[in-house]
C-alpha cells in the first residue's frame, strides 16, 4: 500500500535541515525499496527547502509511522507537522 508523508519544517529551520541532510540522503537511499518518490518543498521561487514530500509502500499507516519515524530529520526535530495518509498512484503509473 503507498503512503504519502507530508513534513512541514519548523519556521527558521534551515540550519538544521542542512545539517542533517546528508544523514536523510542516506536513509532514503538505505530505504529504496520502501521510498517510491522523495524530495522537499520549496518556497514560491522554487528555492530553499521548507518540508519534505515522500510517497513510500509499507504494510499499513503503522510500517509507514515507523519509517517516517527513523528519518534523520524527524529524529533532529526538523519537522513541526507530519501527515501520514493512504495514497493511491493513478496518472503517470507504469501498472495502470
Amino acid at each position: 500500500m503507498l503512503f504519502a508523508i507530508s513534513c512541514t519544517d519548523k519556521p527558521d529551520s534551515l540550519d538544521l535541515r542542512l545539517e542533517n541532510r546528508p544523514a536523510h540522503i542516506e536513509f532514503l537511499k538505505a530505504n529504496g525499496g520502501a521510498i517510491q518518490v522523495a524530495g522537499p518543498y520549496t518556497g514560491e521561487d522554487g528555492e530553499g527547502m521548507t518540508g519534505s514530500l515522500l510517497i513510500v509502500e509499507a504494510a499499513d499507516l503503522a510500517a509507514a509511522q515507523v519509517l517516517a519515524a527513523g528519518d534523520p530529520y524527524a529524529q533532529a526535530g526538523l519537522f513541526e507537522h507530519v501527515d501520514i495518509r493512504p495514497w493511491k498512484w493513478v496518472i503517470g503509473n507504469p501498472d495502470v
